[in-house]
């Protein structure tokens, strides 16, 4: 998740200021159609298309291993706070061991009984 949002910053800084300058040698109201087009194109579509890449790349992760039950899990950014690692179906941070249920799922508990 990190390198999307490091990326869409990358590409903010460089395309702004080449927007910025071409103001001056293009008319106004093209200029404006041209930079809308220019930022869905290089900054907002690619930030889309790279978050599903990394939703359907987590997607086993997120729904059914046992981190995603963690309260230390964050769905986010597929990371486990408590050790700061990030989580595969294959490898657990706490090996299990200092898994604790969300919040909602205690309250959830709680409401059947």
């Amino acid at each position: 998740m990190g390198g999307i949002v490091f990326w869409t910053i990358v590409r903010i800084v460089f395309l702004l200021p080449l927007l910025w300058i071409s103001k001056d040698y293009l008319d106004f109201q093209l200029w404006w159609l041209i930079s809308i087009f220019a930022i869905y194109v290089v900054i907002i579509h690619p930030a889309i298309v790279q978050y599903r890449l990394f939703e359907e790349k987590n997607k086993d992760i997120i729904h059914s291993t046992l981190c995603s039950t963690c309260r230390h899990f964050d769905e986010s950014a597929v990371l486990c706070m408590k050790y700061d690692k990030h989580p595969t179906q294959n490898f657990l941070p706490c090996n299990g061991l200092d898994w604790e249920p969300h919040k909602k799922d205690i309250e959830y508990n709680d409401l059947e009984s």
